[in-house]
């Protein structure tokens, strides 16, 4: 920890990049572990097959049942991690927050600058008309949400599979990052490409990981810790 409080008290543009173990301790269940969300029976389908486009498309009422069911957590509050965070980039240490998930908790913590990889379950538009609504129009409907404008589907503004990410998105993400003399990636396996492929433009002084599994670059980084992200940047103050 006073190796973590050095860096980054020494530190002048940090960027996070996160995955789906930042919000773990906000009771937001994680993918690939022992109890993530890819070990849910599911019945007919794979988890993978229930969130990818041909599923929305093929199977609608399908996919929705078990988006709402396994990807909703609307009382979900931020953690330790989120807080954290927040903080950091008050105190102009933080830059940006780069993130796999969906869940906007960066945001409900205070990060102004998050730059969400896979979209966020509180954007949801209409396929027709272009119509927004907010997550509890997903929540508190029925079957296949329909626009109360046009009638047309109600999609979430998430990445599925089979979809790409958002350019603008991805442009952010690579600009922050490259500029960055700091790179913390917590809680997050480093296997979901396109994703994980872009820590590779960091070309700063400091790489930080916090995660309790070991990834792939462990061996390259300036500090690496295996404990839960949460109690990890729940300890430290910036001096």
């Amino acid at each position: 920890m006073s190796r973590l409080q050095s860096i980054i008290e020494g530190a002048k543009n940090i960027v996070f990049f996160g995955g789906a173990g930042v919000s773990t301790e906000s009771g937001i269940p994680d993918f690939r572990s022992a109890t993530g969300l890819y070990t849910t029976a599911t019945g007919t389908y794979s988890p993978e097959y229930m969130l990818s486009h041909s599923c929305f498309v093929n199977h609608p009422e399908e996919f929705f049942a078990f988006y709402r069911t396994h990807l909703l957590f609307p009382h979900a509050q931020p953690n330790a991690a989120h807080r954290a965070l927040a903080s950091l980039e008050a105190q102009g240490k933080v830059s940006a927050v780069v993130t796999q998930n969906i869940d906007g908790l960066h945001q409900a913590a205070g990060s102004q600058h998050v730059a969400e990889l896979h979209g966020s379950v509180h954007r949801n538009y209409c396929v027709r008309c272009g119509a927004f609504y907010p997550m509890h129009f997903i929540l508190d409907s029925t079957e296949v949400p329909t626009c109360t404008r046009c009638g047309g589907t109600v999609k979430p503004d998430v990445v599925l599979y089979e979809e790409a990410l958002d350019e603008d998105v991805i442009r952010d993400a690579v600009t922050t990052i490259s500029q960055a003399d700091m790179l913390i990636i917590g809680g997050t396996s480093l296997n979901v490409y396109p994703a994980a492929g872009l820590i590779h433009y960091f070309n700063g002084e400091h790489l930080v990981l916090i995660n309790k599994s070991e990834t792939t670059l462990d061996t390259g980084a300036t500090l690496t810790i295996r404990e839960p992200i949460g109690e990890v940047l729940g300890e430290f103050r910036v001096k």
